[in-house]
């Protein structure tokens, strides 16, 4: 065999223990302070001591590469995460050595920013490179038809589990000066709520950023937390959150919007539902196995890459 998929996720520490390294890794080395790893550390505890991420993506991995199979393609899907075990580059090493000479990359995030997705083709292609191999990227699929399908059918699930609520597409903040570079991102990701809003048949909805790190200059908003207050003060009594921006449970998910904005919800009287995530859903797997179906010649590698950063789903 010598073609396969390299199926790219953010990572996460598999164990409490792991926090620390994982944590110096995604500030490039920089070691955090002990407090600030504690409050990592927290953030696991309230959902189960680790983040479901890694079995996910290894689920999802594995329904792909079952999927591509049954449709007559033998590539071989290999998972890289960008900061925890197994690494992007190990995992293309790892592939090289089982003599695959060409690949198609995908990272797990829909929607393409230069301070996010950018850097996973990045760090991959620079393994590529070094072990021979050639490497097709699908940079972006915000608005493929299945995508849209399969959070359409989520979000409905949670509509129907009220009555009269406002409705909320959220993704993960990133650095407001990312708009000084035209980056994509924020046009992909109201093109998603717009076209999700639409399939799922709901006329008013409002977008906000969520999980903004602490990094001492401006974040993309209004921030969700900032927001639930006004939908308090104008009546609103249900809001259902639908987050576009993430494809699994994580940290970003289960605990930035299950514990801490359903609690500021609470405190609001508000009732907060949650639209499912795609997971390893069937029709999530069959967006992926189409992605890497019709990858083509068009989808190229962009090389700049602004440097490392905390965003991303864990």
């Amino acid at each position: 065999m010598n073609r396969g998929v390299l199926l790219m996720a953010y990572g996460s520490p598999a164990t409490l223990d792991e926090v620390p390294a994982y944590f110096t890794h995604i500030r490039d080395g920089r070691p955090p302070s002990q407090a600030a790893v504690e409050e990592l550390r927290e953030r696991y505890r309230a959902i189960g001591g680790t983040s479901p991420l890694r079995a996910i993506t290894e689920s999802q991995a594995g329904g792909l590469d079952a999927v591509l199979r049954a449709r007559g393609h033998s590539a071989a899907v290999t998972v890289g995460m960008k900061h925890s075990a197994p690494f992007i580059a190990d995992a293309v090493r790892v592939m090289a050595e089982s003599g695959i000479r060409s690949a198609t990359a995908l990272a797990l995030a829909p929607h393409y920013s230069r301070l996010s997705v950018a850097g996973y083709f990045s760090t991959a292609a620079a393994a590529a490179a070094e072990h021979g191999v050639v490497l097709e990227t699908v940079e972006s699929w915000h608005d493929h038809p299945g995508f849209i399908a399969a959070v359409a059918r989520r979000l409905r699930t949670a509509l129907a589990q009220t009555t009269a609520p406002a409705v909320m597409f959220t993704a993960h903040s990133l650095p407001q000066r990312i708009l000084t570079w035209n980056d994509p991102y924020p046009g992909q990701l109201r093109r998603t709520a717009e076209l999700v809003a639409s399939a799922a048949g709901v006329a008013q909805w409002r977008f906000a950023y969520q999980s903004a790190s602490h990094s001492g200059e401006p974040w993309l908003g209004p921030d969700l937390l900032q927001t639930l207050p006004e939908l308090a003060r104008e009546g609103v009594h249900e809001v259902v959150v639908c987050p576009v921006g993430f494809v699994a449970d994580h940290l970003e998910v289960l605990y930035d919007i299950d514990v801490e904005a359903r609690a500021a919800a609470d405190r609001l009287g508000l009732r907060l539902v949650r639209a499912p995530s795609l997971n390893d859903g069937e029709d999530f797997i069959a967006v992926l196995a189409d992605l890497i179906e019709h990858a083509s010649s068009s989808t190229r590698h962009r090389p700049e890459r602004e440097g490392p950063n905390s965003v991303g789903q864990a």
